[in-house]
């Protein structure tokens, strides 16, 4: 197989020298890196992507938070409630961005995302999902601030608003983090 019929152009212009190391660059991701057209939700780091997303949701205050957010569990597989405050407006960040990068996403399979072990004691630990009303009032509260709206085809999506806030926020973060 050549290094054409992978998408490159041809090997001389994938492969060089210097100084006795062999250089991996190749001219396509060159193209790929310069290319127009701003700064997405997958071009910066997921976590401080979601914690800029979480001051925004917390700043302009539009979310409707449930009263009982300070003494729910957040899954039946944990022993204590959150330790963070502000946890809410993380997990609706968190599943914003899910959103962006995977869309047509119900309750269900969010609570497949935010499930982990279930230590038994001296049994064998298994997988135990997250908490389904957490799951379905963070969706309902996004539906509030029209950021998502339901898929005909089963669950949820980011309406063009939402998505336009999200990549706003991620040059935001981008920006931020070439200046330091």
């Amino acid at each position: 197989m050549t290094r054409s019929s992978r998408g490159f152009r041809s090997a001389k212009h994938c492969w060089g020298k210097s100084e006795g190391m062999t250089l991996y660059m190749c001219e396509r991701i060159e193209v790929i890196k310069e290319m127009p057209g701003g700064v997405t939700v997958k071009d910066v780091n997921q976590q401080e992507f979601v914690r800029a997303l979480a001051a925004f949701l917390k700043k302009s205050g539009k979310l409707k938070v449930p009263d009982w957010v300070d003494i729910v569990k957040l899954a039946k597989h944990k022993e204590l409630a959150p330790c963070d405050e502000n946890w809410f407006y993380i997990r609706a960040a968190s599943t914003i961005r899910h959103l962006y990068l995977r869309g047509g996403v119900g309750v269900c399979s969010m609570i497949k995302i935010y499930g982990g072990r279930k230590r038994n004691g001296v049994c064998p630990s298994h997988f135990s999902v997250g908490s389904k009303n957490v799951a379905r009032k963070v969706l309902q509260a996004l539906e509030g601030l029209k950021m998502v709206e339901k898929d005909p085809n089963g669950g949820r999506r980011l309406t063009p608003q939402g998505t336009r806030d999200l990549d706003r926020i991620a040059g935001q973060v981008a920006a931020a983090s070439k200046k330091s």
